[in-house]
């Protein structure tokens, strides 16, 4: 792999041994995924439950005719869900994965 190759991965790698590292910024995501995973016991009933559907795969619609609910109020619900997360806007992530995933490993 040449230098500009790796650079554009953000990977470390050891030509001799042929080995590939983890880039500073997945580091820092991962730690900061963890502290979300913590933070997962603030959530409500209603955002657990909220969650896990969107764990399932379902969309804000399909929530909420499972929930009985307005989909605006499935948006407030996951709004509350990354921000309690401490899952901020970002062009680079996808809230909803990390959140699913926040919940699947906590």
């Amino acid at each position: 792999m040449n230098r500009t190759t790796q650079e554009s991965v953000g990977s470390d790698v050891d030509a001799d041994a042929g080995v590939v590292g983890i880039g500073l910024s997945s580091m820092v995501k991962t730690v900061a995924f963890t502290r979300a995973s913590l933070a997962a016991a603030k959530l409500t009933p209603r955002e657990h439950e909220v969650l896990s559907l969107m764990a399932q795969g379902r969309s804000n619609s399909a929530i909420a005719g499972r929930m009985l609910v307005s989909e605006k109020t499935v948006s407030k619900h996951s709004y509350n869900i990354f921000t309690k997360l401490g899952l901020e806007p970002s062009e680079d992530d996808n809230r909803r994965i990390l959140a699913v995933r926040a919940y699947l490993d906590g």
